[in-house]
C-alpha cells in the first residue's frame, strides 16, 4: 500500500448524513411543503420550474433541491457561486445537453450563493432556463430583488424558507441520537431533554449548525458502560462561543437596524433595547450603531428635545473612549432617552422639502441685498444695498425682510409639532410670522 494511500472513506459529518431522503423528513417550511401546498404539489405531480430559494443558512435550501431533482427523476448538478466562474456554467449546460440528448432526461442546475454571482454571470443562464435545458434552482440568505438581475428574476419562482423553530431543530436532534445508519444511534448518547432544548436554542434556526454541534458534544461526551453522557459541563464547552445569526452587510443586519430605528420612533425604549442587544450580541460594531443613533436623535426628535443629539453625540464619544463593554452602556443610554423622549420629523420633512427646491429650482442668483460686500467694487454694485440688520431693529428681528431669491415666493418648509421645545418654537415663529403681515 502506498504510503499516503487513505484506506478509509473520508469523514462524511454528521449533518451531510442526516440530510431528508423525502419531503416527509423535512423539518418545518410547512407553508411550503404541507400537503395541497403548490410547492408539493408540484413536486408530487412532477411540474419542474426554476425557482430560487431565499432563507437563512440551515434551513434546507440545498436539500430540498436535490429532493426536487430526485422525485422529477431529474440529473442533479451543484455549482458554487463562490467558487465557480462562467467556465463552470458551460460546462454544467453541456453536461444537461448530453443527459437530455441520450437518456431523455431533464436536468435541474442548483447554484448556491446565487446572490455571489456578478450581471454577466447570472446573464449565462437565460437562455438556457428559456430554451429548457436546465431548470434553474438558486440558493440565497440575500433578498433576491436587491442581489439578483431582473432578467432572471422574471424567469424563476421565488419561494421563502423561514428559520426553523426551537421544536423543529429538537425534533432533527432526537431523530439523529436515535438513527443508527446515517445518525448517532449506535453511540448510545444519553442527554436530559432540557440540554436538547438548550443546545436546539442556541443552533438559532440553523439545523446544520444544531447537527454540527451535537456531533461535536458527542465526541467529546464521558464514556459510561451504556455508551456516552452528554451532560451540562460538555454543552457547554460546546456552546459557549456560539453567535448568533448576524451578516454585516446582509439583509438580517439592515432588518434589525431598522427594527432599532423604529422602535425609538414609536417611543418603545423597551423594544429599542432589545434591538440594540440582539446586534450586539450578533457581533454587530457598536460604533455604527452609535452613527445611527445620532441619525435618530435629528431625524425623529429634532427640536423637540435637541438635548438627544447631545446625549447620542456624548454617547458615541464615550464609546471612543471607554470599549466595550463599558461604552455600550452609554449607547443604551442614548436610546432609552431618544426613545422616551417627545417626537418631531419637522426638520427631517423640512429639509427634504427644501432639498427638493433647491434642485428643481436651478442656480438662482442670490439677492443684492443679501450678498457681502468686502471690497469696494462689490459695494459699488450694490452688493449689501439695503441689508437689514436684524439686530439693530426692535426686538432684534427685521419684520418684513424676505430672504429667499428675486421671484421666488416665500416657502414654508418646517412645521413645529405640538410636542416639546417646538411647542414654544411654533409660538415663537407665529409671532414672528404676525410682524411680518402687519409689514405688507
Amino acid at each position: 500500500m502506498d504510503l499516503f494511500e487513505n484506506s478509509q472513506k473520508p469523514h462524511q459529518p454528521l449533518a451531510d448524513r442526516m440530510r431528508p431522503q423525502s419531503l416527509d423528513e423535512i423539518s418545518g417550511q410547512s407553508h411550503l411543503l404541507a400537503e395541497g401546498k403548490p410547492l408539493r404539489r408540484a413536486i408530487e405531480e412532477d411540474k419542474l420550474h426554476s425557482m430560487v430559494f431565499w432563507g437563512p443558512p440551515g434551513t434546507g435550501k440545498t436539500t430540498l433541491a436535490r429532493l426536487i431533482a430526485h422525485y422529477c427523476g431529474a440529473q442533479f448538478l451543484s455549482l458554487s457561486a463562490v467558487l465557480s466562474g462562467v467556465k463552470d456554467i458551460r460546462q454544467a449546460i453541456d453536461q444537461a445537453r448530453n443527459v437530455q440528448a441520450m437518456e431523455n432526461r431533464p436536468t435541474v442546475l442548483f447554484v448556491d450563493e446565487v446572490h455571489r454571482f456578478n450581471k454577466a454571470q447570472q446573464d449565462a443562464f437565460l437562455p438556457h432556463v428559456e430554451d429548457g435545458t436546465i431548470f434553474f434552482i438558486g440558493a440565497t440568505t440575500e433578498n433576491p430583488s436587491f442581489e439578483l438581475n431582473n432578467a432572471l428574476l422574471s424567469r424563476v419562482r421565488t419561494y421563502v424558507l423561514k428559520r426553523l423553530e426551537v421544536e423543529d431543530i429538537e425534533s432533527i436532534l432526537r431523530f439523529a441520537l436515535k438513527e443508527k445508519e446515517r445518525g448517532l444511534g449506535e453511540l448510545n448518547i444519553s442527554i436530559d431533554d432540557a440540554l436538547i432544548q438548550q443546545l436546539a436554542t442556541t443552533a438559532d434556526g440553523d439545523a446544520r449548525r444544531s447537527l454540527n454541534l451535537l456531533e461535536i458534544a458527542a465526541d467529546l461526551a464521558e464514556e459510561t458502560e451504556q455508551g456516552r453522557d452528554i451532560n451540562e459541563q460538555t454543552l457547554q464547552d460546546v456552546t459557549s462561543h456560539s453567535l448568533r445569526r448576524f451578516d454585516k452587510g446582509g439583509e438580517l443586519f439592515y432588518d434589525q437596524i431598522s427594527a432599532l430605528h423604529k422602535s425609538v420612533r414609536g417611543s418603545d425604549p423597551d423594544a429599542a433595547l432589545y434591538w440594540y442587544c440582539r446586534m450586539l450580541d450578533g457581533g454587530c460594531d457598536p460604533v455604527y450603531i452609535a452613527r445611527r443613533v445620532v441619525r435618530m436623535a435629528s431625524e425623529d426628535i429634532g427640536n423637540a428635545d435637541p438635548r438627544g443629539l447631545s446625549l447620542a453625540l456624548n454617547a458615541w464619544d464615550v464609546y471612543e473612549r471607554l470599549g466595550s463593554p463599558e461604552g455600550e452602556l452609554a449607547i443604551a443610554q442614548a436610546i432609552v432617552y431618544l426613545a422616551s423622549a417627545a417626537k418631531s420629523n419637522a426638520v427631517y420633512m423640512a429639509y427634504k422639502a427644501a432639498m427638493s427646491d433647491a434642485r428643481e429650482l436651478g442656480t438662482l442668483e442670490v439677492p443684492l441685498h443679501l450678498r457681502n460686500a468686502p471690497t469696494r467694487l462689490m459695494k459699488e454694485l450694490d452688493y449689501g444695498k439695503g441689508y437689514r440688520y436684524a439686530h439693530d431693529e426692535e426686538e432684534g428681528y427685521a419684520a418684513g425682510e424676505v430672504y429667499f431669491p428675486d421671484g421666488v415666493e416665500p416657502r414654508r418648509y418646517y412645521h413645529p409639532v405640538d410636542r416639546g421645545l417646538e411647542i414654544k418654537i411654533r409660538e415663537k415663529l407665529n409671532m414672528l410670522r404676525s410682524k411680518n403681515r402687519d409689514q405688507s
